[in-house]
């Protein structure tokens, strides 16, 4: 197993974002939390248990919004401006 292609926690958080981003998810504009497991657990060989920690740990931090009891996510309007420095950060462009 190399390293090289191992994905640090941060770059996966930002990725998340960046999806959601993407995809102008903000507020009341959502997306099912599974899709965005299942694409990310392509990427980091078959790990749905870590984005969905990953993901939790974004909605403590206020960057997510849950809706629909916890299926659903979006990112929140209230801290765009911290969110595009997250993604800036995490992805190093």
């Amino acid at each position: 197993m190399s390293h090289s292609t191992e994905i640090t926690d941060e770059e996966l958080k930002a990725d998340i974002l960046n999806k959601l981003l993407r995809r102008s998810c903000w507020g009341a504009k959502y997306m099912p939390k599974d899709t965005i497991v299942n694409w990310l657990a392509k990427k980091v060989k078959r790990n749905g248990k870590r984005v969905k920690k990953l993901i939790h740990e974004l909605t403590q931090n206020r960057y997510l919004l849950v809706h629909k009891k916890g299926k659903t996510i979006s990112l929140n309007p209230t801290r765009n401006t911290e969110i595009a420095q997250y993604i800036k950060q995490g992805l190093k462009f």
